[in-house]
C-alpha cells in the first residue's frame, strides 16, 4: 500500500471515530434531564427520605418524635387522616405543613404517593379486625380528673406517678411527660396517638395497658385531658411581637421580650 493510500485511511478512520464519538462528548447534555425536577420525583423512599426521616426515623428506628412505621398508628389514622397532616401540618407545633397549598414543597400529588406509601409500607391492613379501636381523632370532652384517675390505673407503673418519668425504664419512657416545656411543642392529637397506638417495642397500644383491659375512646379521651393540662397557656401577643408568635413556648417568649427590651435601651 502506497504511503498516500495509508495516510487517507488514517485520516478517514479517524473521521469515522470522531464521528461516533461526538454524541458521548464529556460535559455535553444529554437529550434528558438527567436528574428529575423536585416536583416529578414520585418515588415514596426518596420522598420519605427527603422529608420525613429526620424527625420520625426510617422502619421503626427511632426519630425525634413519633414513629410513623407503626402499623397499628397507621391502621387508626388512616391513609386520609395521614394525608391531611401531610397537607396542613399541625399549627402552632412543629410539624410543619409539606403541600404546596399549605407553604410547603410538596404538590398534592406527592403528597398522596407519600400517605398511600406509609399505609402500604409499613401498615398491616386486617391488624385490628375482631377489635373495637378508638376513632383517630377525638370526638368526647375530656374529664381531666377522669383522665387523673385512669393514668393512675393503666399508665403509671412505666411513665411514674403523676406522669413525671421513672427513671428505672429506659428509653423514651424515662421522662416527665407532663413537664410543660415538652407539652408545649406538641398537639392532644399527638398524646392520644401514643395512648391509642403505643411505640413499637417499648410502649403496648390501648389494649394492653395496666388494668388488663383495652382503653375505650372514653377513658383515652381523659387520659389526653389530663396530661395536656398540664401545659402552660401560650402567651398572649405583647408590644413587638407578633401575633403568631403566641403559640411559641412562655419560656421563648421571655427571652424573645429581654432581647427586644434590651435593644431598644439607649446606649450610654
Amino acid at each position: 500500500m502506497s504511503v498516500g493510500k495509508t495516510i487517507l485511511c488514517c485520516l478517514l478512520g479517524t473521521a469515522s471515530i470522531a464521528m461516533c464519538g461526538c454524541k458521548h462528548i464529556p460535559g455535553k447534555p444529554g437529550p434528558g434531564p438527567e436528574v428529575k425536577r423536585p416536583e416529578n420525583v414520585l418515588d415514596f423512599a426518596t420522598l420519605y427520605g427527603q422529608n420525613c426521616v429526620a424527625c420520625h426515623g426510617d422502619n421503626r428506628q427511632t426519630g425525634a418524635t413519633i414513629a410513623l412505621a407503626n402499623p397499628v398508628l397507621l391502621e387508626v389514622a388512616g391513609e386520609d387522616n395521614i394525608k391531611d397532616v401531610l397537607t396542613h401540618g399541625v399549627p402552632g407545633k412543629l410539624m410543619p405543613a409539606f403541600a404546596q397549598s399549605g407553604g410547603g414543597m410538596l404538590t398534592d400529588r406527592q403528597v398522596e404517593v407519600l400517605a398511600h406509601g406509609l399505609v402500604t409500607a409499613w401498615g398491616n391492613p386486617g391488624l385490628l379486625a375482631g377489635t373495637n379501636p378508638p376513632p383517630y381523632k377525638a370526638s368526647l370532652h375530656g374529664d381531666v380528673a377522669a383522665g387523673e384517675k385512669g393514668f393512675a390505673s393503666n399508665c403509671a407503673s412505666c411513665h411514674g406517678e403523676g406522669g413525671k418519668g421513672n427513671p428505672d425504664i429506659p428509653g423514651t419512657l424515662s421522662g416527665s411527660i407532663v413537664d410543660p416545656a415538652f407539652l408545649g411543642l406538641v398537639s392532644d392529637q399527638y398524646v392520644r396517638n401514643f395512648v391509642i397506638a403505643g411505640f413499637p417495642d417499648q410502649m403496648p397500644d390501648w389494649r394492653s395497658h395496666d388494668s388488663g383491659k383495652p382503653l375505650s375512646d372514653r377513658e383515652i379521651t381523659d387520659i389526653v385531658a389530663w396530661v395536656a393540662s398540664h401545659r402552660e397557656p401560650a402567651a398572649s401577643p405583647t408590644a413587638g411581637v407578633t401575633p403568631e408568635a403566641s403559640s411559641i413556648h412562655p419560656a421563648a417568649m421571655k427571652s424573645a421580650k429581654s432581647m427586644a427590651s434590651q435593644r431598644q435601651e439607649p446606649h450610654s
